[in-house]
């Protein structure tokens, strides 16, 4: 029989490439939605027709469970979250409710559903699962490149939400012996990223100056430095940390950085303009406290796990700025959310 996983953020840039990376694995997939009307569901039943979606909620405990037992995955990724780092600030408490709490119900439901009354030793044929952690949990690091064993210093309500989610998910492990593992994944972009943030601002500013629909961009810390790949490479290791024998964590990323300069220069080029014509640095778009350098060291992933990236740094930006400039020349709104290319 097919194995059958259960995501949440099914909606997302990441919960919409790992559903096509399972589909195509052979998987029966199903995806969480929350109850009240969203626009976005529609677009993942047009797009993703082999998913079938369930209703359920990381703010409230017994819709998982409920979800849960309706579906009986074999695995659970847990991509829900509020992952855009300037909104949590502004809304830290639902931060930590969704980005946080949010993975202790989804746990919470995997042992209940899983009849996990107390502590034993890992069994076959348990609910497997994933927590989506992030690079920001590192925040103020302490060496470069961050591996799993670096110390976090997050700098952001979501960082320390994250950082949260990270340690409940080795804590079940560890007290449940539930095979949940963790993968601290660095920046991964697409065209499917959501306007709001940095790269695919950048990519989309580029583009709307090209055709002609505005003259300039507006940005903020042009210096900070990231390391930048492609979110459909790096759901292949999501899938990948699920079938090893044994749970453990991961650092995925490129292992190579860029700043934000080097990705407005990559996007311009790509658009065939001068950045330095159109760019303008607003200082009100800094971050109350900043993350000035992440850098992953994902050698572990692939030695454990044979996982490579496959698209480089120049050509996802050029691949993003190739899909907006279409998007935006097709009469698309991509602020709107719409439509994926």
């Amino acid at each position: 029989m097919a194995r059958r996983a259960l995501i949440t953020g099914i909606t997302g840039q990441d919960g919409s490439y790992l559903a096509e990376h399972l589909l195509e694995q052979g998987y029966d997939v199903w995806g969480l939605v929350r109850g009240q009307a969203n626009p976005r569901v529609s677009r993942v039943r047009r797009q993703l027709q082999d998913v079938q979606l369930v209703r359920g909620d990381l703010l409230d405990q017994g819709s998982l469970i409920s979800a849960v037992e309706r579906v009986g995955p074999d695995e659970v990724y847990n991509l829900g979250a509020i992952s855009f780092v300037p909104m949590s600030w502004e809304q830290a408490e639902l931060t930590a409710e969704v980005t946080g709490m949010g993975v202790l119900r989804m746990l919470e439901a995997i042992r209940v559903c899983s009849g996990i009354t107390s502590s034993r030793a890992t069994a076959s044929g348990q609910i497997r699962f994933y927590q989506a952690s992030s690079s920001e949990m590192f925040g103020q690091v302490r060496e470069t490149p961050q591996n799993e064993l670096t110390p976090f210093h997050p700098r952001s309500p979501y960082g320390v939400a994250k950082a949260y989610g990270h340690f409940l998910t080795q804590n079940y492990r560890e007290s449940y012996g539930m095979f949940a593992v963790s993968g601290i994944l660095f920046n991964h972009e697409s065209p499917r990223r959501g306007a709001e943030f940095v790269t695919r601002k950048i990519t989309l500013g580029a583009a709307r100056i090209k055709v002609g629909l505005t003259t300039d961009l507006r940005l903020g810390n042009l210096d900070a430095r990231r390391d930048w790949g492609y979110a459909g490479d790096y759901v292949r290791a999501m899938r990948l940390m699920l079938q090893a024998e044994v749970p453990e964590d991961y650092v995925i990323g490129t292992g190579r950085t860029h700043s934000v300069r080097e990705l407005v220069l990559a996007a311009f080029e790509a658009a065939g303009l001068d950045w330095e014509r159109h760019v303008v640095i607003d200082q009100s778009l800094h971050r109350p406290a900043e993350v000035d350098l992440l850098c992953a060291d994902p050698k572990k992933a692939r030695v454990q796990l044979g996982w490579e990236p496959t698209v480089g740094f120049e050509d996802l930006i050029a691949m993003m700025v190739d899909s907006d400039t279409r998007l935006l020349a097709g009469g698309a709104d991509p602020d709107q959310d719409s439509s994926w290319p």
